[in-house]
């Protein structure tokens, strides 16, 4: 168990760090080519994680259980076989996705709103072969049960592209052309990680053999988990095309609409995942647990730790919200000089209440086998969003895409707490809390707004957002220690008590 606990603290303390590191990047980014091209690259990018999960979300995933599995005898061999024989299969699949983009160019770029996007997309191609390359080779680390290269590599392609990037950016060129040049820099940062991810993989150990009749093993293992997770993203590309052309429609300029999109999805929607971090480490750390309890068929066991688990999610998420309500335009115009990202950040905040319960519920039924339904009940409530981005433009603008998302998320949420319910037989008893929870953040968000309008007009926007966020936080967790919504000292003692070293008994003389 504390092996299991120090791994899962490694990988959450890497995924902090990466995610801090890319969040100050997409800040420099925002700045640097502005709210355009930064649209006009999310939307080109949104099609290209597509084409990356057809790739990389399958193989890797198989590349390791079948590494582990051959390590458990010994055999090297057989190692070296499937890894050779998946490094195929994933440059075949990539190069034919290149093709296929290249040969149809003309069709993407009159699918685009903007036709700049399909040069953007055109200069992530090379991209998706490196990438292909570089997520087999991690698959096998990964079955190797070397976390800390897995983590380090993420860490490096991370750094090396921030780097590039820095170095083709002009502010003074054209917003396509930064764009492009965004696109080339990710490029080049997955051919530098592909050849990093491969001397780790001989550095350890690995190596390689002549393909063996493995292609049908893997290819039939690998098919099902890549449909499931290519259909989960496609939302992605369709509300990237959809949201502008909707835009335009009810009367804004293309120009206007990219910067919208831009502003929306590449400032404000990074901040609103901020809650997820602490929830997806909750969620690896509680997998296994949960996992065992099946197993024994506990269900007093995986009832205790199923809700404590969606209360701890409902806690941090709506922790978060009053701070944004309060100080979403300080930070706005702190973190990206741009006063309309701050104000869609408040207006939007709300949508991390569900957006917490269904990335916990989701991933306990990942955890529990059910990955298929997970994606059923996600495409359900993506009706509801395609609905609001369609149909709501007219009304509020690009808080449509909010708007969507949050119908989207709650549906599935309701629909995955029905299947929990169903498939393990436990009485989640959550309504109380949510609607204490929700209760909460209005006083707090009241409270963080005041002292933040009340502090700007004496003090820079840090400071302000510092003094404000600080006073809500201790504000929200006096209320829920008040009102005794979560145990907040009894989970902080728990999880303390997992890194303390056992005392080990003196045996007594006779």
């Amino acid at each position: 168990m504390r092996s299991l606990v120090k791994t899962v603290v490694i990988i959450t303390g890497f995924s902090i760090l990466t995610r801090i590191i890319g969040f100050l990047f997409r800040i420099f980014l925002s700045r640097t080519i502005g709210a355009e091209a930064l649209g006009l690259y999310q939307v080109a990018f949104s099609i290209f994680m597509v084409l990356l999960t057809v790739v990389s979300s399958g193989l890797p995933f198989i590349i390791s259980r079948l590494t582990a599995r051959y390590r458990v005898d010994g055999n090297k061999k057989s190692q070296g076989k499937v890894l050779s024989s998946a490094l195929i299969i994933g440059l075949v699949v990539s190069l034919l996705l290149c093709v296929i983009i290249l040969i149809f160019r003309k069709v993407f770029a009159g699918i685009f709103t903007d036709p700049a996007c399909i040069m953007i997309l055109i200069a992530l191609l090379p991209a998706l072969v490196f990438s292909s390359v570089y997520s087999v080779f991690r698959g096998a680390l990964w079955g190797q049960d070397n976390y800390f290269a897995l983590c380090i590599s993420e860490l490096y392609e991370q750094i090396v592209r921030i780097f590039l990037c820095v170095l083709m950016l002009a502010p003074t060129a054209s917003a396509i052309s930064n764009a492009v040049n965004v696109g080339w820099s990710l490029t080049i940062a997955c051919a530098m990680s592909m050849v990093f991810v491969v001397l780790l993989y001989f550095i350890y150990g690995g190596k390689i053999s002549k393909p063996g009749k493995e292609y049908k093993q893997i290819l039939r293992r690998s098919t099902p988990i890549t449909g499931v997770r290519v259909a989960g993203s496609l939302a992605q590309p369709l509300v990237a095309l959809i949201v502008p052309a909707r835009l335009i429609a009810v009367g804004y300029s293309s120009s206007q609409a990219m910067s919208l999109f831009g502003v929306a999805v590449g400032m404000s929607l990074p901040l609103l995942f901020i809650p997820s971090t602490l929830i997806g480490s909750l969620s690896t750390a509680l997998v296994p647990d949960i996992s065992m309890a099946v197993v024994k068929d506990d269900k007093t066991h995986i009832e205790s730790r199923i809700r404590s688990a969606v209360i701890f999610a409902l806690f941090v998420s709506a922790m978060v919200v009053p701070l944004f309500i309060g100080a979403g335009d300080l930070i706005g115009e702190f973190l990206y000089d741009d006063s309309l990202s701050g104000a869609i950040l408040a207006s939007a905040a709300w949508i991390m209440i569900p957006m917490g319960l269904n990335n916990i519920t989701s991933s306990l039924l990942n955890s529990l086998g059910y990955e298929v339904r997970s994606c059923v009940n996600y495409f359900i409530g993506a009706i509801f969003m395609f609905l609001s981005i369609w149909f709501l433009p007219a009304l509020c603008g690009i808080n449509s895409l909010f708007w969507g998302m949050g119908l989207c998320m709650s549906v599935t949420a309701v629909l995955n707490f029905f299947m929990l319910k169903r498939k393990t037989g436990v009485k989640l008893r959550i309504l109380k809390p949510l609607i204490s929870l929700v209760l909460i953040t209005i006083p707090c968000a009241a409270l963080v707004t005041f002292i933040a309008k009340l502090c700007a007009f004496v003090m820079p926007s840090i400071i302000s957002i510092l003094i404000s966020c600080g006073i809500g936080f201790v504000f929200y967790l006096l209320l829920c220690m008040v009102f005794n919504v979560v145990d907040v000292k009894g989970y902080f003692v728990q999880v303390s008590s997992k890194f303390k070293p056992k005392r080990v008994k003196k045996v007594k003389k006779a």
